[in-house]
């Protein structure tokens, strides 16, 4: 049985201020909640005016108060930015608060540019192990086994759900390797989905977290009454992300018709490919699209991310998403 679970960044819409976007958030949490989404997760960035959810500790601890049995986490936290106590601490608080519901994704881009990675942690590490050790004393904070002379309260003995992310087949071996769950981001990084689901799958071992291997990959869905309300919903997300791709980072932009045919035929191209695990329309024909994607992946779960201008459209999209997976579910 395939599980779906929502990705929210946080928007600040043009026009719109931080404290909207988080009030929105909660809302949405509860809507979702209700829908019988699994998890929903909040991303770190830096940096960026289009996105409030950059101190995601608080983030999540703020949605997790707005509900009462979704999972809760990180999609991720950058764990480059930070000391692996401090992120010990920080979701063992959670897990105290929301005993049971906490999650941790792990990645290890700085979710932000160079000049601002720099701020965050004053150094940067460029040593390729230092991820994977940083996950390591993560964990054992939270097994409170000794191997770091310290004891992180809280932290210790944290129930907390720690994934590996990724988009590439970097973070697939290290989920592989750890025994973790692995999520990848193929809703704008989809290129090497194939290769890093494969490489997981086959390079698993099983650990005292998973017995066998549960990954999660992300899809854009964007569900309206129509296909053409929801391709216009859709052009808010394209014209953030051309202007993220551009160096131009804003708040999310309201919908335009016709705007994929405005940039050309190239750059729509562009746009479609890096978009390509993306679900866009009616309830039938997103119903077929979010089918054909978990006959492609065979995944545990579909992360959906669906950033729309206005809430109530989002609200929408989202029920009409758990209608499409509930009929999946039965059909399967």
């Amino acid at each position: 049985m395939t599980h779906y679970s929502l990705l929210d960044l946080v928007p600040v819409v043009e026009g719109g201020t931080v404290s909207q976007s988080l009030a929105n958030a909660a809302d949405l949490a509860a809507h979702a909640e209700s829908l019988g989404f699994t998890r929903y997760w909040v991303a770190e960035h830096h940096g960026m005016t289009g996105i409030a959810s950059a101190a995601t500790a608080v983030v999540i601890g703020h949605i997790a108060a707005a509900t009462k049995t979704i999972r809760v986490g990180s999609g991720g936290i950058m764990l480059p930015n930070h000391a692996p106590l401090v992120i010990a601490e920080q979701f063992g608080t959670l897990d105290a608060l929301f005993p049971g519901r906490i999650d941790l994704g792990l990645g290890r881009a700085p979710g932000s540019d160079q000049r601002v990675a720099r701020a965050m942690r004053r150094t940067l590490e460029t040593d390729a192990n230092a991820f994977p050790q940083d996950v390591l004393e993560l964990q054992s904070y939270f097994a409170d086994d000794g191997q770091t002379g310290i004891t992180a309260t809280p932290g210790a003995g944290a129930n907390v759900d720690m994934w590996i992310l990724g988009s590439s087949t970097f973070g697939a071996q290290l989920a592989a390797a750890f025994g973790l769950p692995y999520a990848f981001a193929s809703h704008f990084a989809p290129d090497s989905l194939d290769a890093a689901l494969a490489i997981y799958r086959r390079d698993f071992k099983p650990s005292a977290r998973l017995a066998k291997p549960h990954v999660m990959a992300g899809l854009n869905v964007f569900a309206a009454d129509t296909d053409d309300e929801a391709e216009l919903l859709a052009s808010s997300q394209q014209q953030s992300f051309v202007a993220l791709r551009t160096g131009n980072p804003r708040q999310m932009p309201p919908p335009v018709p016709g705007y994929r045919a405005s940039l050309g035929a190239q750059g729509a191209a562009i746009l479609d490919h890096v978009l390509q695990c993306s679900a866009v329309g009616g309830p039938a024909k997103v119903a077929r699209e979010i089918a054909a994607f978990v006959a492609r992946t065979g995944v545990d779960e579909v992360m959906v991310a669906s950033a729309i201008y206005d809430h109530e459209a989002r609200k929408r999209s989202l029920a009409i998403t758990a209608e499409v997976m509930g009929e999946l579910r039965v059909a399967a």
